[in-house]
């Protein structure tokens, strides 16, 4: 993606708040996402060319409505050229960042408006939920006959990577406390109650060694960005958030023939991104680390060169990952403690990253934050998606 690098910008981010809101239709996360990004951007709406959603994963019905335009006659963008939807689960937001930027660098489009919705919380009963995610990713032929699901196959690497690392559960149950603590300065987070490890450890197990308090739950909601070209961003409100750097590693469909079920490809995928963007982790303000259960914020935390194998468990246990910490990671809550929407977790984490760069993240600000890492995975954990965001070019 080196064409990229310092040539594309976010320069709009909007979101709602995170919940169950069985009023409340699914566009209605959509398009208050979207409006509050152009409105951010300081842009005419009708300056979008293109309309990037992602996929909507509680509704066939709602997730065609997408595909099929409503967004852009919702808005009434009047000069949309192109509507086309962009999906490769927890990845959309790195995915959606990488064709957005590539459309603008290459002339195609101007403005885009990438929009997520998805209503998890409400638009599917319990069970509903509870199924989708038990089949969704997993194959059909080899696992789900046999009962694997997402709690499963995060205890399958929990328990592995204990093993490798000698790494503890209250070590795990520290980086749930770590996301609560920054979800409590998130209004738009679900979960701001204060949380301690001994509350963690608690809990009922739910997939041994995962305990429910280390899981994620589902729910409603929405978040977007607008990216456009670093010329046209110089003339806008916000600091320009650049894309600085990006890479991928796409290993496994079936959880079982992924090598290494504790590492996957971040060492790689950080790697590339970092040289990239001709910088290291030590210049990175902020960490925006995919969290849908502990032990893959630990992975990403080491495997993203953060710290050697082993230590991000007494790095959380210590709070460097804290608001006020060495290491600011994963500042909305992540989907611990915000909460999962579907696609919606990357790119609030995305969205977050970019909010942190252009000095409106309130309460949890980081302070100078100039340069930013996040991370975004899909299925089974089926990739590794690393980007690096900064507000100057190096």
């Amino acid at each position: 993606m080196s064409e990229l690098k310092g040539k594309v910008a976010i320069v709009g981010i909007g979101e709602v708040p995170t919940g169950r809101f069985p009023e409340t239709a699914a566009i209605y996360h959509a398009i208050e996402s979207a409006k509050q990004a152009i409105r951010d951007a300081g842009i005419n709406k009708d300056e979008i060319d293109f309309c990037m959603p992602t996929a909507s994963l509680f509704s066939p019905q709602f997730n065609t409505e997408l595909v099929t335009c409503r967004v852009v006659e919702e808005l009434g963008l009047k000069n949309c050229k192109k509507n086309c939807q962009v999906f490769s689960g927890g990845s959309s937001s790195s995915c959606g960042l990488q064709m957005a930027g590539s459309l603008i660098a290459s002339g195609v489009a101007r403005t885009v408006l990438f929009v997520h919705s998805d209503r998890l919380g409400t638009g599917v009963t319990a069970q509903g939920g509870i199924d989708l995610f038990s089949t969704a990713g997993i194959s059909a032929e080899w696992e789900v006959p046999f009962g694997q699901h997402y709690s499963s196959i995060a205890a399958l690497s929990t328990t592995r990577y204990k093993y490798e690392t000698g790494c503890t559960d209250e070590q795990l149950a520290a980086v749930c406390v770590s996301n609560r603590k920054w979800a409590q300065m998130n209004p738009n987070a679900f979960f701001r109650k204060p949380l301690t490890i001994e509350e963690v450890m608690a809990s009922k197990m739910l997939s041994t060694p995962l305990r429910a308090k280390m899981s994620n739950m589902l729910f409603d909601g929405g978040s977007a960005f607008v990216l456009t070209s670093a010329e046209r961003a110089r003339d806008l409100p916000n600091k320009p958030v650049y894309i600085l750097g990006e890479s991928g590693v796409v290993s496994h469909f079936v959880f079982s023939q992924e090598p290494d079920v504790s590492r996957f490809g971040w060492g790689k995928a950080a790697k590339e991104a970092f040289e990239e963007a001709d910088l290291t982790p030590q210049d990175m303000d902020v960490a925006e680390i995919y969290d849908s259960y502990p032990v893959y914020q630990m992975i990403g935390f080491e495997e993203l060169g953060f710290c050697e194998r082993g230590e991000a468990g007494e790095i959380f246990m210590r709070g460097d990952t804290w608001p006020g910490g060495r290491i600011p990671c994963t500042t909305d809550g992540g989907m611990l403690s915000k909460g999962h929407i579907g696609a919606g977790g990357a790119v609030s984490l995305l969205v977050e990253a970019a909010r942190q760069l252009m000095g409106k993240a309130g309460e949890r600000q980081v302070k100078d934050a100039r340069f930013a890492v996040e991370t975004a995975t899909g299925g089974t954990y089926m990739d590794a998606q690393v980007t690096i965001l900064g507000t100057e070019i190096p």
